[in-house]
């Protein structure tokens, strides 16, 4: 305990260092109902076992049907309550109400998904009587909402981001990759199950993905696959194995199967233990083992890009050309021209998107009305544009390409008379219409599609400011026929009024260029599912244009400034000038 120094009051939702551990106290004897309610709200914010505590604030009735787990409302700031001057010697009142208000951002339901709102009110009642106790008459909560109600500080403290993997579908068994669903969790042992957060993420796993991702994804787990009863904590041992028990519903999983279930644990798990997992036994309900992983065999399923995936940058130079910067860790390797029509051509370009493997790009003509795909590993003449614009205004045309991890190449045509998504199989052929069925009235300014190929960042443009929102990608019928649309669109950054560059970093993150309402240019993370990480904000940069970010988060974040060129910023560092000359920079993809 400190003996000197300045005493000052501490608030339970004050922002502060996320081991701080707040611990909930009982009702005293002859609590006003000020105290009682304030007291239930402070240890709704512990890590209280189911709740003990924070349940002898409520009547019997009411401690019985509340659902802490229910819902979480995030709060911009700790919850406010009504003010009722209920004097402790006022025997004649025997039921008070109170409103518990503040600006909802967010929420998490029962599935621990995330869904990031745009500032809203919140208001919901309390409602108090005076009944009696073992010491006499003492006030307790008759009516509560179900679920708890956090302030932005205390629910970053209380719970952190983890990443469930399932595998994407649509691609055959020979391809199957990964594919991240992010999800919060408790960051210590959850009040509710009483498990500790590895327990819990695995639990989470095997209840299967969060609905906004599930029509795009599926488990290797079979239907109703969960753990073993009365398992709370797991832990690797002192080899880095873990092992988990599940129940009878995965007694008669195939060895391929299970081979597949293992790699979707050691990936959800890979970035929450301090010690890394290095091999993973799935255990049948009698305790036997069903299969045993390691994690270098379980790169066969690694998410696209997240392992050895490429780390070269392309960008375009003074004269219109695209140069390469060779494959280095530091973004300073020494820039040559691709082979090809882009490299050495007569075609000058304004942008360019390399596909994952590097064989092919598809680069925009100097005023934006024509798109390209050639190769960038062999010499060739220009094909005849893949796409054009018949809009008058340069920033009305084509959109800088952009190609998922399945092979396809993805722009928009932002002409207001005939604006549409298009996708070229491969890179080739004719393009197809992609339907946005809730774009409404919205037009697309940019756009981004993730590793994984069942996500895309699209920056949209209405009523003067532009926003990121996150959209689904379904694909339907046999690959020569298969119709693709975009839905569900949903908020990724909605704090920002005007987002002006986005890029993917890795599986389940984007970095965003953008402002919040009256404020000025920023670069920060944000995560797909629209939360914004405790470490999201980036040191500052001037003017920035256009930004590019790897899958693999060791590689430098790079920056298409207005006045210092194309900057880089590696992990750890300040901002550094790579080229003083060149514009739209991108990593392949």
């Amino acid at each position: 305990m400190p003996v000197t120094g300045d005493v000052k009051a501490v608030d339970a939702s004050q922002p502060g260092d996320s081991q701080v551990q707040v611990y909930a106290v009982a009702p005293r004897d002859g609590a006003t109902p000020n105290e009682v309610v304030d007291g239930f709200l402070e240890s709704m914010t512990s890590d209280d076992s189911d709740f003990r505590t924070t349940r002898k604030y409520l009547t019997r009735e009411a401690s019985s049907s509340w659902k802490p787990s229910a819902v979480t409302s995030v709060l911009a700031k700790a919850p406010n309550r009504s003010e009722r001057p209920v004097h402790e010697g006022d025997r004649s009142t025997t039921e008070v109400s109170y409103t518990l208000t503040g600006e909802k951002v967010a929420t998490v339901d029962e599935q621990n998904a995330y869904q990031p709102l745009a500032p809203t009110d919140y208001s919901r009642t309390l409602h108090l009587v005076r009944q009696n106790g073992p010491d006499g008459k003492q006030w307790r909560i008759d009516i509560v909402p179900d679920g708890l109600v956090l302030g932005q500080s205390d629910f970053k403290r209380l719970y952190r981001s983890v990443n469930k993997f399932y595998f994407a579908t649509g691609r055959s068994e020979a391809k199957s990759t990964l594919v991240a669903d992010p999800v919060y969790i408790r960051n210590r042992t959850d009040p509710v199950t009483g498990m500790d957060t590895v327990t819990q993420a695995v639990r989470s796993l095997l209840r299967g993905p969060t609905d906004w991702l599930r029509p795009v994804v599926k488990s290797r787990f079979p239907a109703g696959t969960a753990l073993r009863k009365d398992v709370t904590s797991l832990t690797p041992d002192d080899r880095n194995v873990l092992k988990v028990p599940l129940n009878k519903k995965a007694d008669g999983a195939g060895q391929r199967s299970c081979r597949m279930m293992a790699s979707q644990v050691l990936f959800t798990l890979r970035e929450l233990t301090s010690a890394r997992v290095e091999q993973v036994e799935l255990q049948r309900s009698d305790g036997s083992p069903l299969c045993v992983l390691g994690a270098d065999q379980a790169e066969e399923y690694a998410p696209d890009g997240s392992s050895g995936g490429p780390d070269s940058q392309y960008f375009v130079d003074a004269k219109g050309h695209v140069q390469r910067i060779p494959g280095s860790t530091k973004g300073s390797g020494d820039p040559e021209p691709v082979a090809g029509p882009f490299g050495t051509g007569p075609v000058r370009v304004s942008a360019v998107g390399v596909a994952r493997d590097e064989q092919l790009a598809a680069a925009l003509s100097q005023h934006d009305d024509a798109l390209y795909v050639a190769p960038v590993t062999e010499d060739g003449e220009l094909p005849p544009p893949a796409v054009t614009s018949k809009a008058g205004s340069a920033k009305d045309r084509l959109t800088a390409p952009s190609w998922d991890g399945r092979g396809d190449l993805w722009v928009a045509d932002r002409d207001p008379d005939n604006s549409r998504l298009l996708r070229l199989a491969g890179g080739a052929g004719k393009p197809q219409e992609v339907t946005v069925p809730s774009l409404g009235d919205s037009r697309i300014k940019a756009l981004r599609l993730s590793s994984d190929g069942v996500r895309i960042a699209l920056l949209l443009t209405q009523d003067g400011h532009t926003t990121l929102k996150i959209g689904r990608i379904e694909r339907h019928g046999p690959q020569d026929e298969q119709q693709v649309s975009v839905v569900d669109l949903r908020q990724a950054a909605p704090q920002l009024a005007d987002v002006t560059a986005i890029s993917w970093s890795g599986g389940s993150r984007l970095v965003v260029v953008g402002k919040e309402e009256g404020g000025v240019q920023q670069v920060r993370y944000v995560q797909a599912d629209g939360s914004t990480p405790s470490s999201g904000v980036l040191p500052g940069v001037n003017q920035v244009l256009a930004i590019a970010a790897a899958d693999d988060e060791q590689l430098p974040l790079m920056a298409d400034t207005l006045g210092d060129g194309i900057v880089k910023l590696l992990p750890g560092d300040n901002w550094q000038t790579v080229l003083k000359q060149g514009s739209a920079l991108v990593y392949p993809g």
